[in-house]
């Protein structure tokens, strides 16, 4: 351990287990969580977010705890708490500044304290330092320093995982830069890159997903366009992509925790600087509408083959925001579902990876069993698991009534040379 410092992580989740349990194979950890029961699971030795495997918790050296005192046996203090917006789209700093008072509370002189959680630039000096001196009754600066390090991780992701991603890292002042960079060059084997300012840290990280938000939004509006033309937007990119300098985005929904929220941080705080951003936003809107047009299509799907719309049941697969993980947060495939319902259709969702008791307080959502799917109308293959697309056709259209009907496929895994004549097929 050259860096000499003992580890804290606030914040257990998706990117905070991994962050712990790299520094806890090599010395002690302190991992603390205010949820009761994800603590407790931990110290039995499983992560139901399967970021990390029960034999790599079994390896580490981490106390698990929801006792916020324990963290004053700690010097060096991660946070990496979630950042989500809220209802009207606008930042959401609350459990940042939770974390940050839990944290003040057992702060010593010459600890160091640094947020990995998204953020707009300026909100680790502006918002949780006064936060840390206010509940520390210390001085940033002269008692303790912070920094700033962007997560990186990607959910479901095996190959650039914690320690294959080169970290960013920024301190208040040179000496803090250089422990925070000492101490994840420690366990990180990408290697670190030394951000000028704190600011700048920050920055990078809200703009590396506005920038991906932004090009997904170019594949969407031409996915839009296409659609009117009658062209398959797949094929066109297939063609397109023969261009040694093409990129290859796709058309699609844009949810989860990271590229669906961060933008709305960044044109945030730059309209509380006067600057209202035009491109970002105009991106959001398209990526934010994406649903509402795919469900569109499912009912214009629908009376192309003559069904009765009213009448209709859909079977949604898939309502985690990404394929082979369980993360719920901010999944778009929930706009597909409430559209449908508006429209007055009857869906049924089923997804094997989706936690069902989360499903139903996050969304109100029944998940319903594969054995128990009634046969549908339409099924929406919404959410490419690795377990619709083995089952591929064959699970799709046994899912149909008498194996025919309306099958939209958003993400565009299933083979079109393989559908069967009983089926329409939509794609995104």
């Amino acid at each position: 351990m050259a860096h000499g410092r003992k580890i804290s992580v606030t914040g257990l989740g998706y990117v905070g287990l991994p962050v712990a349990v790299a520094f806890g194979k090599s010395e002690r950890v302190v991992g603390f969580d205010v949820n009761a029961q994800r603590v407790a699971e931990l110290k039995a030795g499983h992560d139901r977010t399967h970021e990390v495997a029960d034999a790599d918790l079994a390896a580490a050296d981490v106390l698990y705890t929801c006792n916020a005192e324990d963290l004053r046996a700690a010097d060096f203090h991660i946070v990496a708490v979630p950042t989500p917006i809220d209802d009207a789209k606008q930042p959401d700093l609350g459990p940042l500044r939770a974390a940050s008072r839990s944290v003040g509370a057992q702060l010593k002189r010459g600890d160091i304290v640094v947020f990995e959680s998204t953020v707009y630039p300026g909100a680790t000096e502006e918002d949780c330092v006064p936060v840390l001196e206010a509940a520390s009754g210390l001085r940033c600066g002269s008692d303790f320093t912070v920094g700033y390090s962007p997560e990186r991780i990607n959910p479901g992701d095996r190959e650039h995982t914690f320690t294959r991603i080169t970290k960013v890292v920024s301190g208040q002042d040179a000496a803090t830069l250089e422990v925070v960079a000492q101490v994840y060059e420690s366990v990180v084997t990408a290697g670190v890159h030394r951000a000028a300012t704190i600011k700048v840290a920050e920055a990078a990280k809200v703009i590396e997903n506005t920038q991906r938000d932004l090009n997904i939004a170019l594949m969407n509006e031409l996915a839009l366009i296409f659609d009117r033309m009658g062209i398959d937007t797949r094929d066109v990119l297939a063609a397109a992509g023969t261009k040694w300098n093409f990129l290859p985005f796709s058309p699609g929904l844009v949810g989860g925790h990271c590229i669906g929220v961060d933008p709305y941080y960044l044109t945030h705080k730059a309209a509380m600087l006067d600057y209202y951003p035009q491109v970002i936003l105009a991106g959001r809107r398209i990526n934010d509408g994406m649903g509402q047009h795919i469900a569109a299509q499912i009912v214009k799907s629908l009376i192309r083959r003559g069904e009765s719309v009213h009448d209709a049941l859909v079977t949604v697969l898939g309502l985690t925001f990404k394929e082979n993980v369980p993360d719920l947060r901010n999944t778009k495939v929930i706009d597909i579902v409430h559209a449908l319902e508006d429209y007055g259709i009857a869906v049924q969702v089923h997804d094997p990876m989706a936690d069902a008791d989360e499903a139903r307080h996050e969304y109100g959502i029944e998940l319903v069993s594969a054995g128990a799917l009634r046969p549908a109308r339409c099924v929406v293959l919404a959410v490419a698991h690795d377990d619709y697309v083995r089952d591929g056709w064959v699970g799709v259209t046994g899912l149909l009534e008498r194996g025919e009907g309306v099958v939209v496929d958003v993400k565009g895994v299933l083979p079109r040379e393989a559908r069967p004549a009983e089926v329409l097929l939509w794609r995104l």
